[in-house]
């Protein structure tokens, strides 16, 4: 099958032909339709975390399952499918009490001693975040995804694998945040979008988007933003604290910067939470103001929206195609997987909401 192949940090993927191995007892071979470019990947990409080398990337992604393993109940060939890279073990602390993506088991990999589901000329290549979707097939868990209705747009649905699935989990689970409360997003690409989406529909009273290109203050607003904050013209801690009067209930930073995190604790008020959803860098370090605790003001992170995503995900499409969620304003272009470096130069650049592979 075709795959892109990162080689080196700070190269370009590298489309090429890669192996892919039979399903296991609990695995579930999928054909990919769509991959979502996440910003996430780009991290990886660009060295920011580390990696073993040379791997497949990608991990936003819808398809149709090909072929099941003997023990799979969930899912048969045929069925439409949304990956998640949160892979869960159903029996670990973190399952059993309801915070499936925390769950870290290694019963969800094949084990050092088992053929590895991807090779390239007879040599393994480890699996990107348990799915790695930048390639025409994927061979998974069976609880690295989710069947879903087969009315669903795939190329939409692959959205709906992270980006939306975080921002919207961010702000249902994570945060709860309650009709007539306040928001403000740091961050307007998809996860930042999705969590202005995830506001509106749970009626949050006022929510200010917050972002360093202008340009995207029509697209924010058509998520459900109230207000718009240029970060790159002022103090954008400061405008969000004069719109309120002294803070919002709740902030989202959706970049993954130490800085961007100590804004959004800045902007929330007594009693208010900041909610971490972007992957702030190994080394960067998250100051803030001890006195401001007095305030009961809080400061937490979100992992993939703390979801449930089996029941979350159908959920999510329902509200797609019921006319809640907002899927396609998302998708700024859809790319061939041979555009796939052009696609992520254009991410680097702010203006893009998502590009999406089409396979």
């Amino acid at each position: 099958m075709k795959a892109a192949v990162l080689r080196e940090v700070r190269k370009p993927l590298q489309i090429e032909d890669v192996q892919i191995s039979k399903p296991g007892a609990h695995e579930v071979l999928i054909r990919t339709a769509a991959a979502g470019l996440c910003h996430s990947d780009l991290h990886f990409i660009e060295g920011s975390y580390p990696f073993p080398l040379p791997a497949v990337l990608g991990h936003e992604s819808a398809g149709v399952v090909e072929a099941v393993g003997s023990e799979v109940r969930t899912v048969k060939p045929g069925d439409h499918v949304i990956t998640c890279l949160s892979a869960f073990c159903g029996h670990c602390e973190h399952c059993l009490t309801g915070h499936m993506s925390r769950c870290q088991s290694p019963e969800t990999k094949r084990g050092a001693d088992e053929e590895p589901r991807l090779t390239q000329d007879s040599r393994p290549l480890p699996q990107f975040l348990n799915l790695s979707s930048f390639a025409e097939q994927m061979l998974v868990h069976e609880h690295a995804l989710v069947a879903i209705r087969k009315d669903m747009p795939l190329d939409r649905a692959a959205l709906i694998g992270c980006s939306v699935m975080t921002g919207f989990g961010a702000v249902s689970h994570t945060a709860n945040v309650r009709a007539g409360e306040t928001v403000a997003v740091i961050g307007c690409g998809g996860v930042g979008l999705s969590i202005i989406n995830a506001a509106a529909i749970v009626g949050a009273s006022r929510i200010i988007a917050v972002d360093m290109v202008s340009s995207k203050s029509n697209l924010a607003m058509s998520f459900g933003a109230t207000d718009f904050v240029d970060a790159s013209d002022g103090d954008a801690v400061a405008k969000v604290l004069q719109l309120t009067s002294g803070g919002v209930h709740h902030a989202f930073e959706a970049i993954g910067l130490a800085k961007t995190a100590e804004q959004a604790f800045n902007m929330v008020a007594r009693g208010g939470t900041a909610t971490v959803v972007g992957m702030i860098p190994p080394g960067q370090t998250v100051n803030l103001m001890g006195a401001a605790f007095l305030g009961e003001k809080k400061i937490q992170g979100s992992i993939m929206g703390s979801n449930r995503f089996p029941v979350d995900m159908p959920r999510l499409v329902d509200f797609y195609l019921s006319g809640k969620l907002k899927l396609d304003e998302l998708i700024s272009r859809r790319i061939k997987l041979e555009e796939i470096n052009e696609g992520f130069d254009e991410m680097k650049t702010g203006q893009l909401a998502r590009s999406v592979v089409i396979f």
